[in-house]
């Protein structure tokens, strides 16, 4: 039987197990979504207020499950709209098909109404993109685009349907299953041997590690390979949730703004296994811990960031959790009492210096005070979400995570705000509440989906540290250029509360931990959105701090 394309578009989502879709109609999709409407029993649809909340909402859902996330958009602004949704999932890795319409073939290329190339202006942002001109192509090409999405190192890929191929007829049909990812590469015996002669022989070995971690399942791998040689680990943001933030032997998120007893012993080690994680300069800052005699071993499922950043003395490339379970096998076990001890010391030197670095001014609260007492009022289900900032940064420091795929935020584009879209398509994924911690600079830039939140009675509280200011900006300008504050004093008179209540939600202001502590209860007992306003001391600073052209050494951890 024959049918239509946008219904093949409809029966091959379904077919590859998508049961949410993300989106927003217009002219060059209506048929597709009129095939949607038709298989609404069967695929549910999350109309967003804006194509990039819808993007972020994808990308929510599938951080949430580790499944792909499916967002749909017409032509023009619509897909233009997508760009930096789609560009979030590229740099975290998050798998993504994003499908959008375009003008009728004959059409193409004649600057017609809402016209754009999207694949053009896509494509340094996707693992792959495809235009369909031809309909017997299109079921297969959809199948091609979950493959990719899900294969390897996951990423996004844009599927672009001009209108004619979505009105074509076509006979369809179905896989029995769904697509399976192109085959894993394995690391190699002779190079994991060496890997583990390099670890037997370390005094001082450390290891970092990335989201690789999770989108490769390798959480119980890399506890075990860290118990075995007796190694103390630091992540990345991305590496966050993959193993609990109380483990005895995690030092917490390294880097410009992670924990000072990780990124010192990340300095002091003589060893660094680095697992599922890319070098970025955010993490290392301007030296490469081979400049104090460290070597390094770099395992990851993408070739192409071996060596990419800094130069391992060992690369491999490989599945990171195939790889992990067949060191764990060839490593000694071994115990470093020296080292621990130093670890223990830096342990007792960061909790010196947090402590010293709380601000409780009058009429705020202390951002490490809203994040226990939030977190006090969740469980370990509970996904966290943040913006952008400063509030990230606190938020990545002190939430106490349990498990993985339990802490959503962007970080290799740091897309202010992302935060709220990407809790909507995490809860309805999953159907379990979710914490958006943002700031109101943040807030500000998508807080139109606090009607799609409403619409769906998304279980979401929404913390805002409110410091009326662009908080992360402003310390640079107070470290960097003078406390010269150009542009970053917001001078909004914004009520929170008020603008919650006019979208439909509830909410209410905080200016001391008691009235946090009721608003949280109200919160966590409340079946949709629910917005705390909190006061924030705008001169609260992120501490410790790398600065981007130093090394540990240049560690900030104090400002006058």
């Amino acid at each position: 039987m024959k049918i239509s394309g946008a219904k093949i578009v409809v029966e091959t989502l379904i077919e590859q197990g998508c049961d949410t879709v993300f989106g927003y109609p217009g002219g060059q999709v209506i048929d597709l979504f009129d095939e949607l409407y038709s298989a609404r029993d069967r695929i549910k649809q999350i109309i967003t207020a804006h194509e990039q909340g819808a993007a972020h909402a994808a990308d929510g859902y599938a951080r949430a499950t580790g499944k792909v996330g499916v967002v749909i958009a017409t032509s023009g602004p619509g897909a233009t709209n997508l760009v930096t949704g789609i560009a979030t999932a590229y740099l975290d890795s998050v798998p993504m098909v994003a499908v959008t319409g375009n003008v009728s073939c004959s059409m193409i290329g004649s600057d017609s109404f809402q016209e754009v190339d999207i694949v053009g202006i896509t494509m340094p942002i996707t693992k792959h993109n495809f235009i369909v001109k031809d309909i017997g192509e299109l079921a297969d090409t959809l199948r091609t685009a979950f493959k990719i999405a899900k294969s390897g190192r996951p990423g996004p890929v844009l599927v672009d349907i001009p209108k004619d191929v979505q009105t074509a007829l076509y006979e369809f049909e179905a896989n029995a299953q769904p697509v399976i990812p192109y085959p894993l590469s394995f690391a190699p015996e002779e190079k994991l041997k060496k890997a583990a002669d390099m670890i037997n022989s370390a005094e001082r070995p450390y290891i970092y590690f990335g989201g690789g971690i999770i989108s490769g399942k390798a959480s119980a791998q890399l506890l075990a390979l860290a118990d075995k040689t007796d190694a103390p680990m630091g992540s990345s943001l991305m590496g966050l949730s993959a193993v609990p933030s109380d483990h005895p032997k995690f030092l917490g998120m390294q880097g410009m703004h992670g924990h000072y007893a990780s990124t010192m012993a990340g300095a002091e080690a003589d060893l660094i296994i680095a697992l599922g994680v890319r070098f970025s300069n955010r993490a290392t800052g301007s030296s490469s811990p081979r400049d104090k005699g460290a070597r390094i071993i770099h395992i990851d499922i993408d070739g192409a960031e071996l060596h990419k950043n800094i130069a391992a003395d060992l690369a491999i490339k490989g599945d990171i959790t195939d790889a992990a379970e067949r060191l764990i096998s060839m490593v000694e076990e071994k115990k470093h009492p020296q080292w621990a001890e130093r670890i223990a010391e830096l342990r007792a030197e960061e909790a010196l210096r947090t402590e010293e670095n709380r601000r409780n001014a009058a009429d705020t609260i202390d951002p490490y005070d809203i994040i226990d007492i939030v977190s006090s009022f969740a469980d370990e289900n509970t996904i966290i979400t943040t913006d952008v900032g400063q509030h990230q940064m606190w938020t990545a420091q002190r939430y106490p995570l349990k498990r993985p795929r339990s802490f959503i935020t962007s970080g290799g584009l740091g897309t202010m705000g992302y935060g709220l879209g990407a809790a909507i398509g995490a809860c309805a994924a999953t159907g379990r509440r979710a914490v958006l911690f943002t700031g109101d600079g943040s807030f500000g830039m998508n807080l139109n989906e606090l009607a799609t939140a409403v619409s769906q009675n998304t279980p979401v509280v929404i913390v805002i540290m409110n410091n009326g200011v662009l908080g992360m900006v402003r310390q640079w300008q107070t470290l960097f250029f003078d406390r010269r504050y150009s542009n970053t004093t917001l001078g909004r008179s914004t009520d929170f509360t008020k603008l919650a209540v006019a979208f439909g939600a509830k909410g209410g202001r905080a200016e001391n931990t008691d009235q946090l502590k009721k608003l949280a209860a109200e919160a966590f007992a409340c079946e949709g959105p629910f917005v705390i306003d909190c006061a924030v001391d705008c001169d609260r600073a992120v501490l410790p701090m790398l600065p981007p052209w130093g090394s540990a050494e240049d560690l900030i951890t104090k400002i006058d």
